[in-house]
């Protein structure tokens, strides 16, 4: 696009997700049955929200090369549990009747009671193919043979189906022996001397071991994975609740046909109505790159709990009855004492941790205003930097560096260092002066990477691809 009064918004790291969710076949047990078992289907393991990770050691180097591990359905059926996998019964190897199922359509669509949590991802569809939607070609409900219209639909699809599995509360034996006979079967296909190893890792820990494809489709699996795990009761009367929809919705136990009653006790509230199921929640977050009215200082925040040289955007959460520009101007006021203007939208990033919408915004501020660091006890640093400091960080090989500890995550004690200097990132201990063992010389702060959308809105500034006017504070430039 020529017209440089658009602005196209950039597909963050964990955005731009490929797969045909499919929603309309996320009641379909026949489908799900189906799919599930075809031997093309792709799994994304996790246990403790941690995704399962492949690492190559290479000799003699010993370099490390790390990898998200997608087993099939054949690796993974001895740990699933028996079939049917999805519309079962009491009985953990009977397909709820239809009876029972037409008599309580709404609470035993594709359920799950037995069996490690499943969730369906969607379908990654092949190159040129015609994107499968809720027509005639794919609905099966309502059919007089579901499972005969079942298995055509699946035959018109043409890709890939991808679920993810939690194998947290498996027994240890089972997880060890499937990462063991996976081990021997990715190590057949390595030169000698090369070692490979599966382990679960922290997601924040392991980005280097995305691409764009999976780490989109990570961002969903960790989110349901997150979800249903710490979803157990129901939260209008407490009883335990059970997976619908291929793990997209949850129900409570009570409204079951076999669910033993209580005398006295009141029926569920979310036995009325609407049905009030639980469904995967997204809570938002305003991130925003303040910068000067002649656009070339950008404000930037260290919270308490970040390493010392780590410096962001700042950020809050969306409160009910707030619209995004609001926050951005309560979080502003709150955080800092500084008054917004100019407010525009510059996008949107998927943020897995646990299940995040990261809203990303510019605003204007006055760098001649003070900014306060003592108003919500969050931030203990805050001040302006200039378009060419944060141009030499940026160009640094240690700028972006975060090393495998998450940012978020406190910092453990410790003691004060004797005569220790100005804070990191103070003007006055700006001269980069500090090699790294490889002789690099370490930057006077450090930035998040490009994988975060705060990096996205900092670069993005810094190299001059969106810019604010002088007095209008209108964003504009191309990507």
């Amino acid at each position: 696009m020529s017209s440089t009064n658009t602005y196209e918004p950039p597909a963050n790291f964990f955005g731009a997700n490929p797969l045909n969710r499919l929603s309309w076949l996320r009641t379909s047990h026949v489908f799900l049955n189906a799919i599930l078992t075809s031997p093309n289907t792709q799994w994304l393991v996790f246990k403790d929200a941690q995704p399962l990770i492949s690492t190559t050691i290479e000799s003699p180097s010993s370099s490390k090369h790390r990898k998200l591990v997608k087993l099939r359905s054949p690796e993974l059926l001895s740990i699933l549990g028996p079939a049917p996998y999805f519309a079962q019964s009491q009985n953990p190897t009977e397909l709820l009747s239809e009876e029972i199922q037409k008599a309580h359509d709404h609470v035993l669509e594709a359920a799950r009671f037995h069996g490690p949590p499943v969730v369906f991802l969607g379908l990654h569809q092949a190159e040129g193919s015609d994107d499968a939607l809720p027509s005639s070609e794919f609905i099966i409900k309502g059919s007089d043979d579901p499972v005969a219209e079942a298995q055509k639909v699946v035959e018109k699809i043409n890709g890939t189906a991808y679920f993810s599995l939690d194998v947290t509360d498996l027994e240890e034996e089972l997880v060890d022996a499937l990462l063991q006979q996976k081990e021997l079967q990715l190590s057949s296909t390595k030169a000698p001397g090369e070692e490979i190893k599966l382990g679960f890792m922290d997601t924040r820990a392991a980005l280097g071991a995305y691409d764009e494809f999976d780490a989109a489709i990570l961002a969903a699996a960790r989110s349901m994975v997150d979800w249903n795990a710490r979803n157990k009761f129901c939260p209008a009367c407490g009883s335990p609740i059970y997976s619908l929809w291929a793990g997209w919705k949850l129900s409570c136990s009570s409204l079951l046909p076999w669910a033993k009653k209580v005398e006295g006790k009141k029926p569920c509230p979310t036995a009325k109505g609407l049905h009030n199921f639980a469904h995967p929640r997204t809570d938002a977050v305003v991130i925003v790159a303040v910068v000067n009215e002649a656009g070339d200082k950008t404000l930037l925040g260290r919270n308490r709990k970040w390493p010392g040289k780590f410096y962001s955007c700042l950020a809050g959460f969306i409160e009910p009855g707030e619209s995004l520009e609001d926050a951005v101007r309560r979080e502003l006021w709150e955080e800092a004492g500084l008054k917004v203007w100019g407010i525009r939208y510059h996008s949107t990033q998927p943020w897995p941790f646990p299940a995040n919408l990261m809203v990303g915004f510019y605003a204007i501020a006055d760098p001649n205003v003070p900014t306060r660091v003592d108003l919500d006890n969050e931030l203990e640093d805050a001040r302006w930097y200039t378009k060419d400091e944060i141009l030499s960080v940026l160009s640094n090989p240690e700028g972006l560096n975060l090393g495998s500890r998450d940012p978020n995550k406190p910092l453990p004690p410790k003691e004060p260092a004797s005569g220790a200097g100005p804070l990191a990132g103070d003007n006055a201990s700006k001269k980069g002066d500090v090699q790294d063992a490889t002789g690099i010389e370490e930057p006077p702060f450090k930035l998040p990477p490009r994988t975060a959308i705060a990096g996205c809105l900092i670069s993005d500034w810094a190299y001059g691809k969106v810019q604010f006017g002088n007095s209008s504070g209108v964003l504009k430039g191309n990507l």
